[in-house]
């Protein structure tokens, strides 16, 4: 280990919340190696951990926001002037711009790239797969090892040879303990808090409101269920306020709770009686993992990261993307037989555990020094 010290990091990501769900136990085992760790990313804070530098880099969403060929150039000219031993990149946006920003000038740095789910599949509008999968394999030169979380990204990869090296990972590790605290008290006071009855069957999906994750389609379907069933959404993002007022607009304002952004989710899903997600496609979802974890029955769209997980779940139902009638029929079973199905998913999601991952992510990235 003499030999990895005083070394560089690079990291890079869309924005502070991904470095803080998925890198910060990485960058503090780079701080006990003893290497300068570099972070760059947008909404960063002041004080973060075990980080050298931060580097402000302002990606905007739009891909082709002139933000973020700024953010590129402002990459590019770090990279000349610091010498990084390993560039580690999350997101689709910063690891484009991030390779874009040292395509032809990349020396001896190794570039790893974690792909938390590629935007791109088989349903997704040609002219959009096509100009993304080419962005990949225009950048391959410039990936050193990628990093895959699902079958379907992985055997894409493999297909088109988008790196020089490309390996399966479970995840970045999902950190469980938080999870552990929670208590029937817990369940009562949440419930009180939201004036949802404690005989009521309640579902929860905590996710960014997008349309990737499309909230809407859950909002949408609680019409067609029992009337002593709620629903929970927390988090936030673009879509939140427009997904409000659809809720209010559909009569559902007071079967549907939005918390907002929520910190510790712990207590939300020990309140919870059922998991849903309805997302249009996923890596590796945290919050599924979460309500395994948790012991929860779940009913998830029938996507990439939900089926790796959920297939052979026996407390698990797929149903087809946005259909409503196949996830109504699926809630529907769990809240008339729950009593008698016997959850037993928490020991599959301790596979997924950060003490159980994070050794072995970081052996990849050495390896690659």
């Amino acid at each position: 280990m003499n030999g990895l010290k005083h070394k560089k990091v690079f990291i890079t990501a869309s924005n502070w919340m991904h470095v803080k769900n998925f890198h910060l136990p990485y960058m503090r085992e780079f701080y006990k190696l003893g290497w300068k760790i570099h972070l760059g990313c947008s909404g960063v804070p002041d004080n973060i951990p075990y980080v050298d530098e931060i580097i402000t880099l302002p990606f905007q969403k739009k891909i082709y926001s002139l933000s973020n060929f700024k953010a590129a150039g402002i990459i590019r000219k770090k990279y000349k002037t610091e010498k990084y031993d390993l560039i580690i990149t999350h997101t689709s946006l910063a690891a484009f711009f991030t390779r874009i920003a040292i395509k032809n000038i990349k020396t001896d740095t190794k570039i790893i790239n974690t792909v938390h789910g590629y935007l791109f599949d088989d349903d997704t509008c040609k002219v959009k797969r096509s100009f993304l999968l080419k962005a990949e394999q225009f950048l391959r030169a410039e990936t050193d090892l990628l990093l895959l979380m699902n079958n379907y990204d992985y055997d894409l990869a493999k297909k088109y040879k988008l790196a020089k090296k490309i390996v399966k990972i479970p995840g970045m590790g999902v950190d469980f303990s938080r999870f552990d605290a929670v208590s029937e008290s817990n369940r009562r006071i949440l419930r009180d808090k939201y004036k949802i009855p404690l005989d009521a069957c309640l579902l929860i999906f905590a996710a960014e409101f997008s349309a990737r994750k499309n909230q809407k389609f859950l909002i949408s379907v609680m019409k067609k269920l029992p009337e002593n069933l709620f629903l929970i959404l927390p988090g936030d993002g673009v879509l939140l306020e427009k997904c409000k007022k659809y809720a209010a607009k559909s009569g559902l304002k007071n079967r549907i709770i939005f918390p907002g952004f929520i910190e510790n989710i712990a207590n939300f899903y020990n309140a919870a009686d059922i998991a849903v997600s309805s997302s249009r496609s996923e890596g590796l979802p945290f919050n599924i993992l979460e309500a395994m974890y948790m012991n929860l029955p779940i009913v998830a769209s029938a996507v990439k990261g939900h089926i790796d997980l959920l297939k052979d779940l026996t407390a698990a139902r797929l149903y087809p993307y946005n259909d409503e009638e196949k996830f109504a029929e699926h809630i529907n079973f769990f809240m008339n037989k729950n009593k008698n199905i016997i959850v037993s998913s928490k020991e599959n999601a301790k596979k997924y555990a950060l003490g159980a991952i994070l050794p072995e992510i970081m052996n990849l990235y050495l390896e690659e020094i």
